[in-house]
């Protein structure tokens, strides 16, 4: 299974009967992507532009259990924020199971899992998070989730490009926070079940 990062918080996961999109975004130069399953964590344009997405999929806009040629998704409810919501609504984190790796997409989450929460992602293999902050979680606060969600692989998501105006942060305090200060970018990961380590480790996406 191959991941992919679109920019913001879309992802593209592409198994090998299926292809998701998680949050589509405005893509520059107007290129469309095809895809099978689209995952909207919450109405903002950044996360929601689904008629950018081609080949008639199916789309998943909140909480529940779904499955699509094979591909379990769990739609769990959260919020935008630490308030349960009152300043910026409710959130969905998707965890999906495609080709026997289990992926978390968290959205703009906006506080730290409770443990109850955090009892639905317990065998999450990848972690998708956001580590910006302003809108959403920070570094510090992702790392406080990635305790207590154990994943082997983390992804940061949702924060500031070096060429980009934005008030959000770039993701280097993420690293400094994770350790992994050192780690390079790289244009896609690919998560086999069997190879992946015990973790957590951070994977560096490129914006595609």
């Amino acid at each position: 299974m191959e991941i992919t990062w679109l920019g913001h918080a879309s992802f593209r996961l592409r198994g090998k009967d299926a292809t998701i999109v998680c949050d589509p975004t405005p893509r520059k130069g107007g290129s469309k992507l095809t895809a099978d399953v689209v995952t909207v964590s919450h109405a903002h344009p950044g996360h929601n532009q689904t008629a950018l997405v081609g080949g008639e999929p199916r789309v998943f806009r909140g909480p529940g259990e779904y499955e699509v040629k094979g591909i379990h998704i769990l739609g769990v409810p959260t919020f935008h924020d630490a308030e349960k919501g009152k300043k910026r609504g409710k959130n969905t984190a998707y965890i999906v199971d495609i080709d026997d790796v289990v992926v978390a997409h968290l959205g703009d989450l906006g506080h730290v899992l409770s443990s109850e929460q955090a009892a639905d992602f317990r065998n999450v293999d990848v972690l998708l998070i956001p580590v910006g902050g302003v809108v959403t979680i920070d570094a510090a606060q992702a790392a406080e989730v990635i305790s207590l969600v154990e994943p082997r692989i983390v992804i940061p998501m949702h924060y500031r490009l070096k060429d980009q105006e934005s008030t959000l942060e770039t993701a280097d305090k993420f690293l400094r926070e994770m350790g992994a200060s050192d780690v390079e970018p790289q244009a896609r990961f690919s998560a086999v079940k069997t190879t992946l380590p015990e973790g957590p480790q951070v994977v560096l996406l490129e914006a595609r």
